[in-house]
Parts: C-alpha cells; sequence; structure tokens
C-alpha cells in the first residue's frame, strides 16, 4: 500500500491484535457502511489477512472480530440496499478466506421503532430538545449486543471510524477520553469496555485515497460508495477529495441516516440524491418534511401526557402525544406513498407488517376503537394485512353478536372492543396492564351511558 500512514495504522492494529493483548476479548467494529467505517474495516481485514499468512499457526486468529451494523427499520433505502449487499459480501468473503470476522445486524425491539413511537404511542417526532430517536434506534440496540459479549468473554474492545479531523468537537470528545501512552481508553459509559480507534490521525483525503485506491478485501466495488457520497452531496458541502482516475469527480461529506430524521433542519442529502436522478424518493422526503412542519401544531397534540401530567403550554397550546386522527392519518399517507414507492422500488418497505400489527394493538390497548389499521392497509392496498391475526370475529360472528345485543349497538360496540383488547395479550410483548386496560373501557362506557 502506498500510504505510509495506512501502512503505520495496518502494523499498529496486528500489533494490538496479536502481540500487545494476549487475551481473546472480541473486537467489536461499528459499521455503518460509510467512508469512516469502510476504512477502519479495510485495514484491520487486511492486517488479519498478513497476520494469517505470516504465522505459521493460522489458529492464532483466534480472537471474533464482530461487524455491528445498526439498522434503525427507518434507514435511507438507498443505504439500506447498499449495506445488504455489503454485508453479504463481508459474509462470504471472511469465510471463504477462514478470517475470525462475523457479521451481526442489530435492530431496535419492535416496541421501540420509530413508527411504533410515532403512529402507535404518538410520540412526536424527534427534535433537538426531545431527541428520543438515538437512544431508542441507535444505543440500545447495539449495547445489548455488547452486553452481550462481554457477558460472556469479561470484557469487549470496540474499535470505531472516529477521526481528528472531522470537527473540532468531535476532537475534544476524543482527546478527553484518551491515555497519553496507550492505545486503548475506557469505554465512558460500559463498564468492561475499551475503545480503539485506529484510524484517528487520518485526514479526510486519506479516507478517500485509500477507498478509491485500495481493492475491497471482501470483493465489493468501492466505487459504488463513492457514487452514493458524490450523488448526496449537497452544493454547499466543500468537497476536498484526492482523486486517483479521471472518472473521480468531487464527493461530499454527507452524512446518511435515517429518511424520517427531523432532528436536522434540511435533509440535504436526500435532497442532492433526488436532484442527481432519484426521483422516487421525492415522496419520502415530503413526508419527512411534513412530519417536522406538523410536529407543533396545536390541533395535532393532545391536552395530556401519557401518565394525565397536563400538556398544554401557557399559552394554551397543547404539547401532549399526537391525537388518535392525526395518527390514523399519517400512518394512511405513510401507506400511500410506500405503494406508490412500490412501483417503481418492489423491495422497499417503509414500514413493516409486524409494525402495523404492534400499532393496532397499542391503538386497541390505548382503547382507540375509532380508527382500524387493518382497514387503513385494506383501503390502500386493497388486501388484507397479510399476517394480521387482530379480527377476533368473522362477520358471522359478528351478526350473530348484533342479533344477541338486539342492535343495540353501544353493547356490540363494548364486546367487540373487549374481544380486541383480550386478542391483544396474543401479540403483545407483555400482558401487564391487561386487567386494567379491560376495566378501564368498562368504566368509560358506564360513563358514556350516564351523559
Amino acid at each position: 500500500m502506498r500510504s505510509k500512514k495506512a501502512e503505520k495504522i495496518i502494523s499498529e492494529i496486528i500489533d494490538q491484535y496479536a502481540y500487545a493483548d494476549t487475551s481473546e476479548r472480541p473486537w467489536i467494529i461499528g459499521f455503518s457502511g460509510g467512508k469512516d467505517s469502510t476504512v477502519l474495516l479495510t485495514l484491520v481485514w487486511i492486517a488479519l489477512q498478513r497476520f494469517k499468512n505470516q504465522s505459521p499457526y493460522p489458529h492464532q486468529l483466534r480472537r471474533p472480530v464482530y461487524v455491528v451494523c445498526n439498522d434503525t427499520m427507518v434507514e435511507n433505502p438507498i443505504i439500506a440496499s447498499y449495506m445488504e449487499d455489503v454485508l453479504a459480501k463481508i459474509t462470504e468473503a471472511a469465510r471463504n478466506e477462514g478470517l475470525p470476522i462475523i457479521v451481526k445486524k442489530t435492530t431496535p425491539r419492535l416496541d421501540e421503532s420509530f413508527w411504533i413511537n410515532v403512529l402507535g404511542k404518538g410520540y412526536p417526532v424527534p427534535n433537538n430538545t426531545f431527541r428520543w430517536c438515538t437512544d431508542k434506534l441507535k444505543i440500545r440496540p447495539t449495547s445489548s449486543f455488547l452486553l452481550e459479549q462481554i457477558d460472556e468473554a469479561g470484557e469487549a474492545i470496540v474499535l470505531l471510524g472516529t477521526r481528528y479531523d472531522e470537527s473540532a468537537t468531535r476532537e475534544r470528545s476524543m482527546r478527553k477520553h484518551e491515555v497519553e501512552g496507550k492505545r486503548l481508553s475506557k469505554h465512558n459509559t460500559t463498564a468492561n469496555t475499551y475503545v480503539y480507534a485506529p484510524i484517528k490521525e487520518l485526514m479526510l483525503e486519506e479516507v478517500w485515497y485509500i477507498i478509491n485506491s485500495v481493492p475491497s478485501p471482501w470483493g465489493f466495488d468501492n466505487s459504488i460508495l463513492f457514487q452514493i457520497y458524490a450523488d448526496a452531496s449537497a452544493d454547499d458541502y466543500e468537497c476536498p477529495t484526492v482523486v486517483t482516475n479521471k472518472e473521480h469527480s468531487s464527493c461530499g461529506q454527507s452524512r446518511f441516516g435515517c429518511w424520517t430524521c427531523t432532528v436536522v433542519k434540511k435533509d440535504k442529502s436526500m435532497s442532492a440524491l433526488i436532484d442527481n436522478g432519484q426521483n422516487w424518493m421525492q415522496p419520502l422526503l415530503g413526508f419527512r418534511n411534513s412530519l417536522q412542519d406538523e410536529r407543533n401544531v396545536h390541533e395535532h397534540r393532545m391536552p395530556e401526557r401519557k401518565n394525565g401530567q397536563d400538556a398544554v403550554s401557557e399559552d394554551g397550546r397543547n404539547y401532549g402525544p399526537y391525537w388518535d386522527w392525526y395518527r390514523a392519518e399519517k400512518l394512511r399517507e405513510l401507506l400511500e406513498i410506500q405503494k406508490e414507492v412500490q412501483k417503481e422500488k418492489p423491495h422497499v418497505n417503509l414500514i413493516t407488517n409486524q409494525e402495523l400489527i404492534a400499532i393496532q394493538v397499542i391503538w386497541s390497548r390505548e382503547m382507540i376503537f375509532d380508527f382500524n389499521v387493518g382497514d387503513i392497509y385494506k383501503k390502500v392496498f386493497n388486501k388484507e394485512i397479510s399476517t394480521n391475526n387482530i379480527k377476533s370475529l368473522d362477520d358471522t360472528e359478528r351478526r350473530i353478536l348484533k342479533d344477541v345485543c338486539g342492535g343495540d349497538m353501544s353493547y356490540y360496540n363494548l364486546i367487540d372492543n373487549l374481544l380486541t383488547l383480550q386478542e391483544t395479550k396474543t401479540l403483545m410483548i407483555s400482558k401487564y396492564g391487561l386487567h386494567n386496560d379491560v376495566e378501564n373501557r368498562i368504566e368509560s362506557f358506564v360513563k358514556e351511558l350516564e351523559e
């Protein structure tokens, strides 16, 4: 490799893996598929190859290296598709080469996914003051995997693709936790965990030089990653890039994340992708913008929080969860966008069937019976949700129930609601609170009769 700095990093990685640390505590690489994590994995891979070839005992590759990719379930679809291809290549190549590299994908728990929180529970979409998404969608899933490895091995080392050159803030944060003269530093939140940042001194130009000049050790075409960055670069991004052939136009420093992200004011990378020919993403950008624009609309929010506390500001505006009708409306819009997008991109699913069922469960547990996920889905797609087990009565049973109730729809609705609540216990992660839900529904029914 022509880069002396890269060669130095590879030698350091070999030393740390094989000699400086005699334990078998696993290495965990946080892999996003972006430029920095790609370079980090490239150098680690080359280091393992060299050590294996120079060692008379290949079994000395004893330490597992986990490539951990966190899927928030609302990733930019282009990146999500790219990641599927990359992870498949990594898995295949590591197996063929006999390297201890293991791919692990983490996802949020179903009850903590983005759509469950927004459309199910009515959480307002994240912003800078209420950034609940980072913890639920990213930190918790990865932390759970990390803790599993610590429980098994006692300790773990997390390899990060962070660099001083990213920003002054990042450099201050990195140096704050470093120990002078030591490669490893203690993780600032997780016990028995150490952090190793091999590429911390690389400049942006050096990162792109490695991507553009060093063939991917797992056999992927790095020009695809380069092109994604190039297409996602907004006009106001500077693009200091070392090119290695005439086909390399300048590329940006765009950061990819959730296509639903409302923490940033504008999604410049998605806008740039659309400007560069990915027109099918326009409805996604429009929906993302609507979530942001409508976040604090008084009429969309309830006057009370989930715990019953008042959620009205001094000027009389509501700041509680979203109203049920608004959640249902945004779900309908989301499904219509998914239907439209799938005409050109059949593999793209903006929301899963499991999430749709869980949303209905939450609505039922919150005694929201005026809106039904299955009905909304059927109106959009003209078919039933394939795994929908929520409806406990078929048409014949409903007709018999109406006859028994003597045509009194209030009693019919009460019984139907209670049966729906009971049905949810087989779909919920926990039955906790079901008894109270039933009592609350009956109490609500009695109050309606008295009014």
